[in-house]
């Protein structure tokens, strides 16, 4: 029985309460735009991209900045990441995969600031100086041990650096694109996601 004389009592099932109330506040944005975009879907409506469900967590993938320095992909957070991998010497395909993600993101105008870009380099070589001269902004860094993270799965018959994947805001892998993915129609997908989610 609550003592009604003493002001204290109760104290931490309100703090309790309080502190619920700001997560799901700071949640509720998170919780509205996967809801508008995985359950509200118009008739005839399509993704492009293979939706990851559940998402996977990536907070705790292992990288490195092209110097050595450890990097973690929380510091990305708050931003939507298109990611690609693939060898530090850039074959064609992936030359394309980098020239259409930031066609891309381009193309979103306005909310391109809400948008990253991230090569992740396989091997412990230091790309050419002109490519990286043509995506100026792109993050460039490289798994632990130059081993990609399994959690980066490929589509059947294919590898993961053919493909382009979309990781949230909050470090969650959510979309892979096909390999040869249509820049056209990558930007209608990442212009859904912007559009359904205000975070990021």
């Amino acid at each position: 029985m609550t003592d009604m004389t003493n002001p204290t009592a109760g104290g931490p099932r309100r703090g309790r309460l309080k502190l619920l109330a700001v997560v799901l506040v700071c949640a509720a944005p998170v919780i509205a735009s996967y809801f508008t975009y995985y359950v509200i879907r118009p008739e005839g409506r399509v993704n492009y991209a293979d939706l990851i469900e559940p998402q996977i967590a990536l907070g705790d993938l292992r990288l490195r900045q092209l110097d050595g320095e450890p990097i973690q992909l929380s510091h990305l957070r708050g931003k939507w990441i298109m990611a690609t991998s693939g060898a530090s010497t850039c074959d064609a395909a992936c030359a394309e995969r980098l020239y259409n993600i930031r066609q891309v993101r381009l193309t979103t105008g306005r909310e391109r600031d809400r948008v990253e870009r991230l090569w992740l380099l396989t091997d412990s070589g230091s790309p050419d100086s002109a490519l990286l001269a043509q995506h100026e902004g792109l993050v460039v860094w490289r798994f632990e041990g130059g081993i990609p993270d399994p959690r980066l799965a490929a589509a059947p018959g294919y590898k993961p650096e053919d493909h382009v994947y979309i990781i949230d805001p909050l470090g969650n892998l959510m979309m892979r694109f096909p390999a040869q993915a249509d820049p056209n129609r990558m930007k209608k997908d990442l212009n859904k996601l912007l559009r359904a989610s205000r975070i990021g």
